[in-house]
């Protein structure tokens, strides 16, 4: 009996997901790893609050610096809930603020205003205006008790101010005035709204306060403050306080040795000296109406820091200086935090933590640090005191330290550190763990001696192991336990070692904020090493072109956009080489070229010039570059002696009017274990499988259509090319390539070439397959050549062979990004696509074979197709939550998804980053049919075995003594 055709179509769709399954449920957290991150804390948007007013327990907010919202428990640091407010990684900015006693939070950042539940990260309510959101704050005092956001705006050289309903979200009240002032800060006290603004030009300011009515938002007065000239930027405005009974602004003069103050709503200001070679000020107040008006000015100096503690007279508005806090050598946080009028001060210091009320300089509270190993050098911080008994005081600081880690001190002691240094990364590669130092040299003397001198020395080295005997043997026992339970011995040692699966590898990782990281890919993504990469830009992120490691010499090369670079060594972060910033031209790109001397990072300036160099170092290959033009070409080198010299061998120009936007080539390993694929009819269809291809993707915004070319990079023909209408030139395309096939993604309306006109608007994926021929069973006109090139034609025809090409368009459910495919050892193993699903928060494999373009279309497929696996054509395509990479993850903001081969055939490792998170896993897109599972139980196969021994031994002798007396009987 024969299934119909259909059934077996509908069957084996049904059934592709299970077969690839990425993760199962025993294998979370086994196979994979996850640090969930926000990003590095900011100190004007991080405090604790109580979401609940009846409870007296915390949480931990932060508005990070790459714009994600968080909540943090206290009691162990780990992630409530987090919110991403932009959808790009931003600089920095934006504010967060909670009201005392209230539920809700609310933040801003670019023109968008948030309320949030402040225990489960629910969003309460969202405007969005026009301008640009310059400050943000919760005002305590409104008429019938609740607590409402004021909001200040640069719209169009317009300051804006809005007084919005903290419950329902609506504007209440706003105030607008028409002029060319620059909008700084807005802050409340018990009657009035106060609006600080910048009069003037650049390096030329002076300051200006506009007083609001806090019910209507009427102006009831301006008062300019200073002279002209006494502020050049608004980095100069030190503080501008908020919500208090005194809320003051403070800024500085060039050179940093005053510090004027004026109490809001008053017209006179006071000055204050600071101390001898400052370098940096902070001010630290309250946050509170009920708190006592006093704050505190943090003077970072070359060498420590110093503090002076200032008290308001709420009468005259006189400022005096209460007591100073001594100069101290090396780094200091200051904190503040205030319960009901009491203030308290915590002073974080290399060595201890100091409480000091804001009363007196009298020491509540002191505990020296203890953070193991690890050396805390405090940035800034938050911090929570509480008063136990009359003299006791308890203190917990949630720091950030200068190696970009958040940590919290409970009375001296480390509670917990988060890495969030490791969020914000630009790139990231697969280095293998380096072999012993030692035997490398000696292998190397014995490659180059004669036999006899080899054979001895190799003799020599192996007796010499001899030593390690001992110890393999001890370890005979706890390897054969961990072989039997399931566990991993490299993993509970915590050292670097290579294993028989290939699983353990390192990722070396570099991030924006200028730091490297080493991770243990085999051990849960352990950091085995992190650094700062002095050679990066101050004051800038760190924009690294291209990434590279030799594992032949186990170093690691990273560039950089302004002509720096270093060289690590992969496996504990020593600097091998380099170069600073400035000292060599821009660089646009870089890649990875063979050369006599080895492969290198070769760096491309900008228009894509790339200069002489010496011969030894060449490119053996072709190297492609953009033009200053919007172009693509390709470059060789001509050895003239030590001298090599860059030679133009081909150009493409993309028509008038379109802008290349995408380009992908084959990854540098990517094996092919078939030259053709076998058909139900057991004929053949030969790949067309060229190493030198290349994928550009080149919009029309004003026709909205996208170009999609494959070139030869070794003479510049187009091989193929087509164009795709109504695609959205405001959405990202994405596109990837992988043997003989290429695939490009991105959003766009299809129109229906049918009777009744119809569109299709969603996420497309068009892939292609490449054939040397149409039909079957033919090499093309190539025929069996035993070598191809790309610039001498052969014989008939005389033109370039050209692939035969088969295409398909499926529309997906949501949209991917950051394509990638998996790579195996042979390249056996089926392939599958890695994408990330910015809407799921999420990683994804999908199996090649559902991407397959010959599937039939309009009919069912024949015995013949469905015995290679074809389905019927069905354009959409609903995601499995089954082929999640990432399981039930919530993964943010991946930006690049890197993959390496195993030892094993089966599996390939996948990495992710480029957000705020960062996570790794193994994948096997054909399941593990080389390795047991962990479900395998070794125990019972163990036992059966020691059972049948056991019965073997124990009927042994009573075979015998049966065939003894059946001798003696005949």
């Amino acid at each position: 009996m024969r299934l119909p055709a259909q059934v077996l179509s509908l069957s084996l769709l049904l059934a592709l997901p299970a077969a690839v399954r990425a993760v199962f449920r025993d294998e979370v957290d086994h196979i994979d790893y996850h640090h969930e991150l926000v990003g590095v804390p900011q100190r004007e948007t991080t405090f604790f609050h109580r979401p609940r007013p009846q409870d007296k327990a915390s949480l931990l907010y932060t508005l990070s610096d790459l714009g994600v919202l968080g909540a943090v428990n206290p009691s162990n640091g780990a992630i409530v809930w987090r919110q991403p407010l932009s959808e790009n990684i931003t600089d920095g900015g934006g504010h967060l603020r909670a009201g005392e006693d209230e539920t809700w939070l609310a933040s801003a950042l670019g023109s968008s205003v948030h309320a949030w539940d402040a225990i489960s990260g629910r969003n309460v309510w969202s405007l969005d205006f026009d301008g640009a959101v310059k400050d943000l704050e919760v005002m305590d005092t409104a008429e019938d008790g609740r607590k409402d956001v004021l909001a200040l705006h640069e719209e169009d050289g317009s300051t804006v101010a809005r007084r919005i309903h903290g419950t329902e979200g609506r504007v209440v009240w706003e105030f607008r005035e028409v002029n060319k002032a620059l909008p700084l800060q807005v802050s409340i006290n018990l009657e009035k709204v106060f609006v600080v603004t910048l009069h003037g030009s650049l390096l030329s300011y002076n300051l200006k306060v506009v007083v609001l009515d806090i019910l209507t938002g009427k102006k009831l007065d301006e008062i300019p403050i200073g002279t002209k000239g006494e502020v050049q930027n608004a980095e100069d405005v030190m503080f501008v306080g908020a919500n208090s009974a005194a809320p003051i602004v403070a800024w500085t003069d060039n050179t940093l040795t005053k510090l004027k103050v004026n109490v809001l709503g008053t017209k006179t200001r006071q000055e204050f000296p600071l101390v001898d070679d400052t370098v940096e000020v902070e001010i630290h107040a309250p946050h509170t109406s009920r708190s006592s008006p006093h704050f505190l000015v943090h003077s970072r100096t070359k060498s420590g820091s110093k503090a002076d503690v200032y008290h308001i007279d709420l009468k005259s508005n006189a400022i005096s200086k209460a007591y100073e806090l001594p100069l101290l050598e090396g780094s200091s946080a200051f904190s503040t935090s205030s319960s009901a009028a009491n203030v308290y001060f915590t002073r974080v210091t290399d060595d201890e933590v100091i409480v000091t009320s804001s009363l007196s300089h009298g020491i509540l509270g002191r505990w020296p640090l203890k953070a193991g190993d690890d050396k805390l050098s405090a940035v800034h911080g938050v911090s929570d005191v509480i008063k136990k008994s009359e003299g006791n005081y308890a203190v917990r600081s949630a720091i950030v330290t200068d190696s970009d880690d958040w940590a919290q001190i409970v009375n001296g002691d480390l509670a917990w550190s988060r890495p969030e240094g490791l969020s914000g990364a630009v790139a990231a590669t697969w280095a293998e763990i380096p072999e012993s130092e030692d035997l490398a040299k000696n292998l190397e003397a014995e490659a180059h001696s004669n036999p006899l001198s080899a054979y001895i020395h190799r003799v020599n080295r192996h007796i010499d192991d001899l030593r390690y005997l001992p110890a393999f043997l001890q370890s005979i026992p706890s390897r054969l336990l961990s072989s039997v339970i399931g566990s991993e011995s490299s993993a509970s040692s915590g050292t670097l070692s290579r294993d028989s699966f290939g699983f353990n590898k390192l990722v070396v990782l570099a991030t924006r904020r200028g730091k490297l990281y080493g991770l243990d890919a085999g051990n849960h993504g352990r950091i085995v090493w992190s650094k700062s990469a002095k050679e990066t830009p101050s004051g800038k992120h760190w924009d690294v072109k291209a990434i590279h490691a030799d594992d032949a010499k186990g170093f690691v090369t990273v560039r950089g956009a302004h002509g720096e670079f270093i060289i690590v060594k992969s496996d504990t972060g020593k600097t091998v080489e380099s170069m600073p910033s400035g000292l060599f031209p821009p660089v646009e790109n870089a890649v990875v070229v063979d050369s006599d001397a080895g492969p290198w990072l070769l760096p491309i300036g900008q228009d894509g010039k790339i200069g002489d160099m010496h011969s030894s170092r060449a490119p053996k290959q072709t190297v492609v570059t953009r033009t200053g033009k919007g172009g693509i070409k390709g470059v060789t080198f001509e050895s003239k002696g030590e001298q090599a010299t860059e030679v133009p061998s081909w150009l493409f120009s993309p028509p008038a009017g379109q802008k290349i936007i995408e380009t992908a080539s084959r990854p540098k390993h990517d094996p092919i274990a078939s030259i053709g694929r076998v058909l139900g009819d057991r004929s053949v269809k030969y790949k067309y499988l060229n190493p030198n291809a290349l994928v550009v993707a080149a919009i029309n915004e004003q026709k909205s259509e996208l170009s999609v070319y494959l070139l030869d990079t070794v003479s510049g023909q187009v091989l193929t090319s087509s164009t795709f209408e109504g695609v959205d030139p405001t959405k990202a395309v994405n596109c990837v390539t992988s043997e003989n096939w290429f695939l490009c993604s991105f959003y766009g309306q299809y129109e229906l070439r049918d009777a009744q006109p119809q569109s299709l608007k969603g996420y497309q994926v068009v892939i292609s397959d490449l054939y040397e021929s149409e039909a079957a069973n033919d090499r093309g006109p190539l025929g069996d050549s035993a070598n191809f090139s790309s610039l001498n034609p052969i014989d008939l025809p005389t033109g370039p062979p050209l692939p035969s090409v088969v295409s398909k368009t499926f529309i997906l459910s949501e949209p991917i990004t950051a394509l990638a495919v998996t790579q195996t050892r042979q390249g056996i193993t089926s392939r599958q696509l890695l994408a990330y699903l910015p809407e799921s928060h999420a990683l994804i494999g999908i199996p090649r074979l559902l991407l397959e373009p010959r599937r039939p279309v309009g009919r069912d497929p024949t015995p013949a197709e469905l015995e290679e696996g074809l389905a019927r054509y069905a354009p959409a395509i609903e995601l499995d939550p089954r082929s999640l990479v990432t399981h039930r993850r919530e993964v943010l903001g991946v930006r690049r998804v890197i993959a390496t081969p195993a030892v094993l055939e089966s599996t390939s490792l996948v990495f992710a980053f480029g957000g705020a998170d960062v996570f790794g896993s193994r994948v096997a897109p054909s399941l593990a049919f080389d390795v047991l599972g962990k479900g395998f139980n070794k125990l019972a196969l163990l036992g059966t075995v020691l059972a049948l021994l056991g019965g073997v031994l124990l009927l042994r002798p009573m075979v015998r003594k049966k065939q003894i007396n059946l001798r003696w009987k005949a």
